[in-house]
């Protein structure tokens, strides 16, 4: 395929992505939201009021940095997976895979609408958050570097997980026991400097505690790690994890027989 070809496609599989998540956003949008919604008026508002301030913020203003990111991460991660299984499911990845697109053609395609869909629901979150608090904007090149590179990490690893799957019980297998842990437990709802030194280094594990306080630094300017580590760390596990996928799409694993 000529570079003006593989553009077409490309342009072709993302705008497919779109309309997929667009045609059923009272499934895809509007939950995160109304979800984020109660996180605000629990945690936010009736607990938060009771906890006092964080790093010089009130516990509102605090989480809404990990909320915006839980909820860009958890949506680049169900785009991938759900549509690339149901590629599979009903038989027309096939197509894709011995058509001329090459494998990274096939792989921006969908991780494109991961980050689409990411985006989106991370814009939807943070105006959702204006209704309880005050937005801050500390480093907005930071934002929108942190939500690129987190979205496109969740929309790879969303490919993983549906390479691997073999049924639709597959597909929540990871979000459930993996991915919500480690979100729960990545710095959303308080700063590791609160924590005991061993669950502190502990915590320096999670990769998602770097996308969080990265993040955070860029909303509230404050952050509990140096952020070319935070940038590092998440750079890396993108590379590796396109490498991964890239290789396993490029055998056919989970798809041909």
């Amino acid at each position: 395929m000529t570079m003006i070809e593989q553009l077409i496609a490309l342009r072709t599989l993302f705008l497919r992505e779109i309309y997929r998540f667009s045609r059923i956003w009272v499934q895809t949008i509007v939950p995160p939201i109304i979800m984020v919604a109660l996180y605000f008026i629990i945690f936010g508002k009736l607990i938060g009021s009771q906890i006092g301030d964080v790093k010089g913020f009130s516990y509102i203003v605090y989480i809404v940095p990990g909320m915006i990111m839980m909820s860009i991460i958890t949506n680049s991660y169900a785009n991938t997976v759900s549509s690339f299984y149901s590629c599979k499911f009903q038989r027309h990845i096939e197509e894709m895979l011995v058509s001329p697109m090459p494998t990274y053609v096939i792989i921006w395609g969908f991780v494109s609408g991961g980050v689409a869909r990411g985006g989106l629901i991370g814009l939807a979150v943070s105006l959702t958050a204006t209704l309880f608090t005050e937005i801050h904007v500390y480093h907005a090149w930071l934002l929108l570097l942190v939500t690129l590179l987190t979205s496109i990490l969740f929309s790879l690893a969303g490919l993983v997980n549906a390479v691997y799957a073999n049924s639709f019980d597959d597909i929540s297998l990871i979000p459930t026991f993996v991915l919500t842990p480690l979100t729960y437990l990545g710095g959303i709802f308080y700063s590791i400097d609160m924590l005991p030194p061993f669950w502190r280094e502990l915590s320096m594990l999670n990769p998602i505690l770097y996308m969080v306080d990265a993040f955070r630094l860029g909303m509230l300017g404050v952050s509990d790690i140096d952020p070319l580590l935070s940038l590092s760390v998440i750079s890396a596990f993108v590379i590796v994890l396109y490498a991964v996928v890239h290789l396993l799409i490029s055998r056919g694993v989970g798809v041909r027989s």
